[in-house]
């Protein structure tokens, strides 16, 4: 599992994920997972278009970090590009309803700014 970012604008910070986000790839990311969703900028968008695989832990990984930011005041979404997969694992789950979830990445970059 892989973890990159980039702080697109001073409030915004778009996170990539790659690869398995099952136990042990939660294991090799949560804590940089953590420490990139809780620091500034507020406004995050999480890239999951380039992971292979999402397990029930790493859908609590999202949703436990997605209030942390928003407690802070910020907001974050979810960019699946055309992961399918993923996507309808999201949808699935109902966490599309909680987070919001988007395919295209310019949708993804606005909604996680307003």
């Amino acid at each position: 599992m892989a973890i990159t970012f980039e702080d697109i604008q001073e409030t915004l910070r778009w996170i990539r994920l790659a690869g398995r986000l099952d136990i042990p790839g939660i294991d090799a990311i949560s804590t940089t997972f953590a420490e990139l969703s809780a620091s500034t900028p507020r406004q995050i968008v999480v890239d999951l278009s380039a992971v292979d695989f999402l397990v029930s832990f790493g859908i609590r990984e999202l949703i436990t970090n997605a209030k942390i930011i928003q407690k802070r005041g910020g907001r974050m979404v979810i960019f699946v590009g055309g992961n399918k997969a993923v996507h309808k694992t999201l949808e699935t789950t109902g966490i599309d309803t909680l987070i919001p979830t988007f395919t295209d990445a310019a949708q993804a970059h606005r909604a996680a700014l307003e």
